[in-house]
């Protein structure tokens, strides 16, 4: 697996955390920054890391801003993306089960460290169970298709 990796500067701390996770569970990724303590536009880090999945680049992204809400607005608008804004451990294991979530999002004054690592460990290793979700998911690809 091969993970995209960003933040803007309210999520700067949080990203550091994540990154940590990944090289624990030697998960290969790469750090699209933001490397600022100053103001940024959050648009300007998810929507390139977006499309890096989209396009295959990268399996899965995971972007972290103050409340996750920017991130996840921003990277839903790439075709073909999937991000869940996620604050708890139920959510992460459900919408990779049940959304095949191609990206997280998480925001850094929402949630603590602990369970920020908690969320993107059980993202990571949790498998989409396809079944019934398959006919769900491919009437979003359809629309998507249509745009």
């Amino acid at each position: 697996m091969k993970v995209a990796l960003a933040s803007d500067h309210g999520g700067v701390n949080l990203r550091k955390e994540i990154a940590e996770v990944l090289t624990e569970l030697d998960i290969e990724y790469q750090d699209f920054g933001c490397n600022c303590e100053g103001s940024v536009d959050y648009p300007d880090y998810a929507l390139p890391v977006a499309q890096k999945v989209a396009d295959g680049e990268f399996d899965r992204g995971i972007l972290i801003c103050g409340t996750g809400i920017g991130m996840s607005i921003a990277a839903n608008k790439v075709k073909g993306i999937r991000c869940a804004l996620v604050h708890d451990t139920f959510s992460a294991k459900a919408t990779r089960e049940h959304n095949d979530t191609n990206m997280l999002s998480m925001g850094e004054r929402v949630i603590g460290p602990g369970l920020a690592r908690d969320i993107a460990k059980i993202w990571l290793s949790t498998d989409y169970e396809g079944g019934r979700h398959d006919n769900r998911l491919n009437k979003i690809k359809q629309y998507e298709d249509q745009l």
